[in-house]
This record gives C-alpha cells, sequence and structure tokens, in this order.
C-alpha cells in the first residue's frame, strides 16, 4: 500500500511539473514576440528549459507506472484512470520523440496541454487497483493495449501540429465564405476542448464540496408468471438536473433552489446509469459555454482570431510535415496494437476474432479513417489544410473511441468505463 501511496504522489508531481513546462513553453513564445534583443535566441533558451521540465516530468511520470505496475501486481491499464494515465504518458513519449527530431518550441504549447487534460480526465475516476478479470489475466493485456496507446498518443501529436497549422494558416480578417466556414470550425474545435476542461473542472469542484444526491430505480425482468422484481441505486456527483427514468428519489442534496430533478430521462435511456450519464452530458456543456462566454470576454474576440497572433514567424510547411510524420509513425503501431494482436486476443479470450463490439468497430473506423488520411496525402497530394483538418478530426474520433465508446455504450469492453 505504501508503494501505491508513492506511486499516486509520482502522478501529482508529473501533473504539476508538466503545468510548470506549458508555462514555461508560453513564456518562450512569448519571450520571442517582446524581445527586442534577440528573439529567436530567447525562445530557444526558454524553450530548452521548458523541455528540460517535461522530460523531468515523463520521469516521474515513469516512476509513477512503474511503481503502480510493481504494486498492483499487474501492468496498470485495466481501466479508465490507468488506461488515461498511461495515454498521457505516451503522448508525453510521441512529443520527446518528435521534438528531439524537429525542435520545435511551438509544439510543446499545444501537446504538453494534451497531456495535462488527459492525466485530469484520468484523475476523474477511482483510483483503487483493481483485480484483474479473467479476460484481462493475459499478456496480450500488454501487447494490445500498449502499442494501441503508443499509436494513438503519436495521433495526438499529428493533432496539435494540424491544429497549429489550420491557426496559422487560416485568414481570420478575411471576410469570404470559405474563410468563415474555416473560421467557425476552428471555433468548433476550441468550444470542443473547453467542453472536455469544464467536465473536468465540474466534476473535480462538485467531488470536493462532498456532494451526492441518490436515487432508486426498480425494473420488472423475465416472462409473465416468472418475473423478478431488481431495485437498483445509482448516486449522483453532480447536482441531478435529469433524473433516472421511472426512479425514486432516496437522498436528493439541495442545489441553486433545486429539491428535485427538473426532469427524468426518457424512457428510451431506461438503464440505471443512463440517467447520469445524460445528466453528465448537460453539465458539461452547461459549463462549457459558460467558461466559452468567459473567455470571449476576457480576450473580445474569436479564440482562434486571438490565438493566430502566436502563429507568427512559425513555418507552416513545418508544421504539416510534423504532422503527417507523427500519424505515419503511430499508423503502423496502431495496426498492430488496436486491430491485429486485438483480434488474436480477442479469440484467446472470447473464441471469436470479431464480435462487431463497439469498441472493436470504433477501432475499426479509426483505423480506416487514418488509412484514408495516408492514402489522400500520399496518393491524392492532400497537403496542407486538407490534411491537416484530416489529422484534427481523425483524434476526435480517437477520443469518441476512448471516452464515448468507454462510457455510453455497453459492449463486451464495457468493463474499461466502469466507475
Amino acid at each position: 500500500m505504501k508503494l501505491l501511496d508513492f506511486s499516486s504522489n509520482m502522478f501529482v508531481v508529473a501533473f504539476f511539473l508538466y503545468c510548470a513546462a506549458f508555462i514555461l513553453f508560453a513564456v518562450a513564445l512569448m519571450g520571442r514576440r517582446w524581445s527586442n534583443r534577440d528573439p529567436e535566441a530567447h525562445m530557444k533558451k526558454w524553450g530548452g528549459i521548458a523541455f528540460l521540465g517535461s522530460s523531468l516530468g515523463l520521469i516521474f511520470h515513469l516512476i509513477f507506472f512503474v511503481t503502480r505496475w510493481i504494486g498492483g501486481e499487474h501492468i496498470p491499464v485495466s481501466n479508465m484512470y490507468e488506461f488515461m494515465s498511461f495515454l498521457s504518458m505516451m503522448v508525453m513519449v510521441a512529443f520527446t520523440v518528435v521534438y528531439l527530431i524537429y525542435r520545435k518550441t511551438l509544439l510543446g504549447l499545444f501537446a504538453v496541454p494534451i497531456t495535462i487534460i488527459i492525466m485530469a480526465y484520468a484523475a476523474v475516476f477511482p483510483q483503487e487497483v483493481q483485480p484483474l478479470i479473467p479476460s484481462l489475466q493475459s499478456y496480450w493485456l500488454k501487447i494490445h493495449v500498449t502499442l494501441a496507446a503508443a499509436g494513438e498518443s503519436f495521433f495526438a501529436i499529428g493533432f496539435a501540429a494540424g491544429f497549429m497549422y489550420l491557426i496559422r494558416t487560416v485568414d481570420f480578417k478575411s471576410k469570404e465564405k470559405k474563410a468563415k466556414k474555416q473560421q467557425r470550425w476552428v471555433e468548433v474545435i476550441f468550444f470542443s476542448i473547453i467542453l472536455v476542461i469544464s467536465f473536468i473542472a465540474t466534476v473535480f469542484i462538485f467531488r470536493s464540496a462532498g456532494y451526492e444526491s441518490v436515487f432508486t430505480q426498480t425494473k420488472v425482468t423475465g416472462q409473465v408468471g416468472a418475473q423478478t422484481t431488481i431495485t437498483e441505486k445509482v448516486s449522483y456527483k453532480l447536482p441531478p438536473i435529469v433524473g433516472p427514468y421511472h426512479s425514486k428519489i432516496e437522498s436528493y442534496e439541495p442545489f441553486l433552489g433545486m429539491s428535485k430533478p427538473l426532469f427524468n430521462a426518457p424512457s428510451w435511456m431506461n438503464g440505471v446509469n443512463a440517467g447520469r450519464k445524460f445528466n453528465t452530458i448537460i453539465w458539461s456543456v452547461l459549463t462549457g459555454l459558460i467558461l466559452y462566454g468567459i473567455l470571449r470576454l476576457i480576450v473580445r474576440k474569436p479564440l482562434g482570431r486571438a490565438a493566430s497572433p502566436l502563429m507568427d514567424g512559425i513555418d507552416a510547411d513545418d508544421l504539416d510535415e510534423i504532422s503527417y510524420r507523427a500519424i505515419a509513425i503511430g499508423f503502423p503501431i496502431f495496426t498492430l496494437g488496436a486491430l491485429i494482436f486485438a483480434m488474436i486476443w480477442a479469440q484467446i479470450a472470447w473464441g471469436i476474432f470479431w464480435s462487431w463490439d463497439p469498441k472493436e468497430v470504433w477501432a475499426l473506423i479509426c483505423w480506416l479513417f487514418y488509412s484514408a488520411y495516408l492514402h489522400l496525402r500520399l496518393s491524392r497530394g492532400w497537403q496542407g489544410s486538407n490534411s491537416a483538418w484530416l489529422a484534427v478530426i481523425g483524434f476526435l474520433v480517437v477520443m469518441f473511441t476512448l471516452v464515448g465508446v468507454n462510457l455510453v455504450i455497453a459492449g463486451l469492453h464495457s468493463y474499461a468505463g466502469v466507475e
């Protein structure tokens, strides 16, 4: 237990070192714009310090991973907390590799926050070490999950570079129809990122406050004459704007004058956790809109236009190349881990190579998407803006596969999303 406590402390240290590195990357960038002497030398100096900070964070992150593995007696990738923690570590590994190749300081300003957000998202889930269920007691767990996460981490770097390319090249001053459309979609990407941040912040705020409301849901199963009544409880950690379908309040902690949910989940959401998940989505959207509105009031312009000056002087072709190379590295790794080795493990664990489980289907969708990306890039000459949009959309598909499928859609992989 002491080793696991030490491991958790290493996770926290790594998180704060990444936060410090992000600030230092920002200092390097801002200094380049404001320095009157030698802007490039300033950015190189502070960029090097920032990279040193991120590398130190990665070392502590690796210590967390190894000590949790030893303390838990199995590789820590078996639930959402462990997998997202591992994924965030692999994103930093991918960033380190790409940074050492291209030496682009600005990449840290976009890649490191991805790690920070994923780590914060991981901390939302229960952190206790759980015994492996029978289907996970295999060495294929190490091979399949680690390679899949490694591939996805390079996709994350491709996303970061692609998004930077769009901010660099979209004309935010133009009033033309095509430019206005691109501006709106860049803003949608910013808002999507803010939604994730808002969800994490909201969960932490109410969890720290100790908020909890409990509902009971009764349902009848079986055929006439042999029916069974099942009563299940569901605990809300966020104030229930929406309650479970056909449920009763066991305990309700009032919030802003609400003494009961404003409405219950519809009948097609007839599941003990469906209402809670729907409630979480509503809270994420509400807080996301509030945070987005606050940011817009602060900068007094769309976020894409506000971020655009940060890209001045950055070679767009370099960003395009980084995005492509990162995805090109990640694709074969993802192919091995998420598809080939996954199918071998499925045959061993469940006796079938492919079962059309939702997670399998979305992993295949991810693979097909990035296959199309590489085909269009290499055979059709889709470079620049077209390639960047595909890199951004592709990673959004990856995140839905990791988050949406795990937490919303039931299937053989549902164990990964149990809270």
